[in-house]
């Protein structure tokens, strides 16, 4: 497959679509911003396309919870257009707010092949106000996660104010042991963050920051990677450009690790 589709929904307080769409580019896929009212209305099909993005924002103004008025419209209209979508073998990524709206949709975590239920939450941050910064991730090399393949520890904004990951004992135990935990909030060295604020930045239960379903081709996460498309995006670029001259090294260079995220599905559906 030479060309990669990849639709990246748009629409009603959604505002991450073209920080997302030139990832895309850069990562060697082909982006389509497409508002969620032409799915709606079949002006656009799903299947014209190989990898959705849910994006970041706030859908709906985040009225009635964090991505849920999206998740009700998506599964009322063409919920079962997503399923067949993910049953053909195509990817899903969902940031934040997007990854809100899988939750609240049941396709995450997918437990048991169960695309439907809802068995985790993503609710207010613990330390009671919106996170905007940037935190470590620590990746589950074991994980059948297409996105993170590769990759250990990274670095990547959040912006939230409910990204609080939670769930029941049981739930929580099945993610462990199926490998779906995928990346954890950790301290610089890729150590746990243990819930030490702000290393894990709403208090998130194992620090959990992001988990795929079983096949790893359905992969939700609240930083962004999108936000990081560039060296010059990172807060401490100036400071590690100046060490790298010191040193006698080139300037920092080739993808960031949000864009090795996104070279990841498109390598996976190149294969």
């Amino acid at each position: 497959m030479t060309t990669i589709n990849a639709l990246v929904l748009t629409g009603y307080g959604l505002n991450c679509d073209l920080e997302t769409a030139h990832a895309l580019s850069l990562a060697g896929a082909t982006p389509h911003r497409v508002h969620i009212n032409k799915l709606v209305s079949g002006a656009v099909s799903l299947s014209d396309f190989q990898m959705v993005v849910f994006g970041g924002g706030f859908s709906w103004g985040d009225d009635h919870g964090a991505g849920v008025i999206h998740a009700v419209r998506f599964k009322t209209h063409i919920g079962e257009d997503l399923l067949r979508f993910i049953d053909r073998g195509n990817l899903v990524l969902a940031i934040c707010n997007g990854f809100q709206t899988l939750v609240n949709l049941g396709l995450l975590p997918g437990i048991g092949g169960d695309y439907t239920t809802r068995s985790v939450a993503l609710t207010y941050n613990d330390c009671g106000n919106f996170r905007d910064d940037w935190v470590t991730l620590r990746l589950n090399p074991d994980s059948p996660c297409v996105f993170t393949r590769g990759m250990d520890v990274i670095e990547l904004p959040v912006r939230h104010g409910e990204g609080k990951f939670y769930t029941d004992r049981e739930t929580l135990f099945q993610l462990v042991a199926n490998r779906q935990v995928v990346a954890q909030y950790a301290d610089r060295s890729g150590s746990p963050a243990e819930g030490r604020f702000p290393l894990n930045p709403n208090g998130s239960i194992l620090d959990i920051a992001g988990i795929c379903d079983p096949t790893g081709r359905v992969f939700g996460l609240m930083p962004h990677p999108e936000g990081y498309n560039h060296v010059t995006n990172h807060p401490d670029w100036i400071r590690r450009k100046e060490l790298r001259k010191r040193a006698g090294s080139a300037p920092e260079s080739g993808p960031t690790d949000g864009i090795r995220i996104f070279m990841n599905a498109v390598a996976y559906l190149r294969d």
